[in-house]
C-alpha cells in the first residue's frame, strides 16, 4: 500500500490537535504504519494550526509536502483556501462552513473573503462542506466541531464504524465520550 497523506488544518482552540490524536490512533491499531506531525503557528492567539498524518506499509517521514495531501480537513473555510496547494491532483477537501476571522479581519486592516468554498470547487476540487459547528451543538458542545468532522472523514474510510467509536472512546476524556459519539455519529450521517 502507497504511504496516505492527510492534512488537519485549523485555528488554536478548534480540536485539530485530538482530531489527530484520534485518527493516529486508529490507523495504528488498524496495523498501519503512522506518523503524526503537529505545527503550531500562533495558536494561542487564533492562528493557523497544521497536522500531518501520514499512513501507510512503512512510512519515513511525517510531513506533507505541497501537493501531496489525499485529503485536506480543515476546520474553518479560510484554513482550507490557504492549504489548497498541498491537495494532490484528485484529493478530497471536508470543509467546516465556519468562519473565523484572522487577526487582520479583527484589526478591521482586511475583510474575511466571500465566496471561498465557491473558488475552491470553481477549480475543479473535491470539496464537502458542513456546518460542523450547528451538528456540534446538536450533539450537545459547540467544541466537538473537531469530532463532528472526523465522523465526516470516516465516510471516506474502509475503517468500521465501530472502530472509530472505540478510538474515540481510547482517546477522548471520558466525561466527554457520550457528547462526541454524538457529534461523530452527525457528522458520519450528515
Amino acid at each position: 500500500m502507497s504511504t496516505k497523506n492527510i492534512m488537519i488544518v485549523g485555528v488554536g482552540g478548534q480540536g485539530s490537535l485530538l482530531a489527530s490524536k484520534l485518527l493516529g490512533s486508529l490507523l495504528t491499531d488498524e496495523g498501519y504504519d503512522v506518523k503524526v506531525s503537529e505545527v503550531h503557528g500562533m495558536s494561542q492567539r487564533g492562528g493557523s494550526v497544521v497536522t500531518y498524518v501520514r499512513f501507510g506499509e512503512k512510512v519515513y517521514s511525517p510531513v506533507i509536502s505541497e501537493g501531496e495531501a489525499d485529503v485536506i480537513v480543515s476546520f474553518e473555510k479560510l484554513e482550507a483556501a490557504r492549504h489548497l496547494k498541498c491537495l494532490k491532483k484528485g484529493g478530497k477537501i471536508i470543509v467546516n462552513t465556519q468562519e473565523i476571522d484572522p487577526m487582520p479581519v479583527i484589526t478591521g486592516a482586511a475583510q474575511y473573503p466571500d465566496g471561498i468554498i465557491e473558488e475552491i470547487k470553481a477549480k475543479g476540487v473535491f470539496v464537502d462542506d458542513i456546518d460542523a459547528l450547528s451538528l456540534a451543538e446538536k450533539a450537545g458542545n459547540s467544541k466537538s466541531v473537531n469530532i463532528v468532522l472526523m465522523g465526516r472523514v470516516a465516510k471516506y474510510f474502509d475503517i468500521p464504524y465501530d472502530k472509530w467509536i472505540a478510538a474515540i472512546e481510547k482517546n477522548v476524556k471520558p466525561q466527554f465520550v457520550e457528547v462526541n459519539k454524538k457529534a461523530f455519529e452527525l457528522g458520519y450521517n450528515a
